[in-house]
């Protein structure tokens, strides 16, 4: 029955009952939330009241209405249906967790609006802010500009020095910021797109310590997002980092915006980035990760097992195919061995159980048509050279990632890929700081107060997946000190 009410509504989460002290039938209901056949499950009430069941509840209820979309709107987008700038902003929007509606330009719903704010012509989109003083429209606004309307970042005095900067809101990023400013640390962290980074767009993590019914990378991101900020912690959003110097025992971060911040410590936790999709077909290149997102269409993923899975189980919830295109179904040595060492054995289980997701192999993209957005893929077999079209309404390019670290110069170590050499990968002859010599394990520095470090993801050889475990397991902390910087691995 579960199984079968998707078919009715797609968005409905399936939760199982569980009577107390039926353990045999528990590990049932384990693999059918495993599988994706079921969504959560919750253990019966009884008694009345029975507050642990309600907050269970409360809390399905709660991811459903998310995913339900509809309700209040603090934001309304009106722009281009097929816009890349419109989608990049509903993206935006949502790994914030900030409700917002979207209105197609030529709508009648749109044009009221736009009508009513005294916009005849506008550049598209027009983003408006239905809270806060005066309920501000931003014509054709940037990132930056969107960020300074809200209003939530405190002014930081002339002359500030931080005891810590954080370079990035993922989760290691944040994970640093919690742990500082509860400390009483004055902490800053510098954002440049979306809190939670890669991690704040997994649609399910379940192996997170603490949640045992999983949780989405976006709520997880927010949490620890308010956490932070409850602390005390600064937050800069939508500015990037340029570069970084020491002068008299502090370090200098010169911002996208022209402000230069300064601070004792520095924590380098800026994530990788998708490279651009360049590929022929509609529209030309697109933005990181593809062309489009559209839930209810169908999607094909072109990208590692890890990287395309969590696009896969939003088209698969929706009832749509979602074929993740690496040959022919049937082709090569199956999804079980080629993702065995690249995504846990949950997600894989989920992939081979889910009836509308084909996984093949040995194909590559070799082109796409449509009328004003994709529509159809040309598919190429890598050995065979026979090409096929198959339907097609959004594309995830996901295949390689770049370290964001381009901005760092020469001032701090790093290969020849960009991404920061940390304790042994150090070159030989590095001079160690004063505390990295005291260690007695001088690559494994846990009782060192470094003054710069660098998260996992940074580092060289560090491994590619942001559903970690909380610190320090995500965390390859570096030591660096000027002139030239140099770094020990944590």
């Amino acid at each position: 029955m579960l199984t079968a009410i998707r078919r009715t509504d797609p968005a409905a989460l399936r939760v199982a009952a569980v009577r107390w002290g039926d353990w045999p039938s528990v590990r049932s209901v384990f693999d059918a939330v495993t599988v994706g056949t079921v969504d959560h499950w919750v253990t019966r009430p009884v008694q009345a009241p029975d507050e642990e069941f309600h907050r269970s509840i409360t809390e399905f209820l709660r991811e459903w209405s998310s995913g339900r979309g509809g309700g209040f709107e603090p934001v309304q987008v009106t722009g281009e249906r097929w816009s890349a700038r419109s989608q990049e902003l509903r993206d935006l929007f949502a790994r914030h967790r900030i409700p917002a509606g979207f209105y197609d330009a030529t709508s009648g719903p749109a044009r009221q609006m736009l009508a009513e704010l005294g916009l005849a012509s506008p550049d598209l989109p027009v983003v408006m802010l239905r809270f806060g003083a005066g309920r501000p429209a931003l014509v054709n606004p940037s990132n930056r500009q969107i960020a300074d309307a809200f209003g939530v970042m405190t002014p930081i005095p002339p002359g500030e020095v931080f005891d810590l900067a954080v370079i990035g809101a993922g989760p290691a990023g944040l994970a640093g910021a919690v742990y500082a400013s509860s400390e009483g640390l004055r902490t800053v962290v510098i954002e440049h797109e979306a809190v939670g980074g890669q991690a704040g767009t997994r649609s399910m993590i379940r192996n997170y310590p603490g949640f045992s019914q999983g949780i989405s990378g976006a709520r997880l991101a927010q949490e620890t997002w308010r956490q932070a900020w409850t602390f005390g912690t600064t937050f800069l959003y939508m500015r990037q980092a340029e570069s970084l110097s020491a002068n008299n025992g502090h370090y200098r971060r010169r911002l996208s915006d022209g402000r230069v911040l300064t601070c004792r410590t520095v924590i380098i936790a800026t994530g990788r980035r998708l490279p651009a999709a360049r590929h022929p077909g509609p529209g030309g290149p697109a933005g990181p990760g593809g062309l489009l997102r559209r839930r209810g269409q169908r999607g094909t993923g072109h990208a590692r097992p890890d990287r395309v899975r969590r696009r896969r189980r939003q088209l698969r919830r929706a009832g749509r195919a979602a074929p993740g295109q690496v040959g022919q179904p049937g082709d090569g040595p199956g999804p079980r061995a080629v993702a065995a060492g690249t995504m846990s054995d949950y997600l894989i289980r989920e992939i081979c159980a889910a009836p509308n997701v084909d996984v093949c192999y040995r194909v590559q993209v070799a082109g796409g048509t449509g009328t004003g957005h994709l529509q159809s893929l040309v598919l190429a077999g890598t050995a065979s050279g026979a090409r096929r079209s198959v339907p097609a309404d959004a594309l995830f390019v996901l295949i390689g990632s770049q370290p964001r670290t381009e901005w760092l110069g020469d001032s701090i170590a790093r290969d020849r890929r960009g991404f920061i050499r940390t304790g042994p990968d150090l070159p030989a002859g590095t001079r160690w700081p004063p505390a990295a010599r005291r260690c007695r394990w001088r690559p494994a520095c846990p009782g060192c107060s470094p003054p710069v470090t660098c998260a996992a993801d940074r580092s060289t050889e560090s491994p590619p997946r942001s559903a970690k475990a909380p610190p320090p397991s995500p965390w390859c902390t570096a030591t660096c000190t000027p002139p030239p910087l140099a770094a020990t691995g944590r």
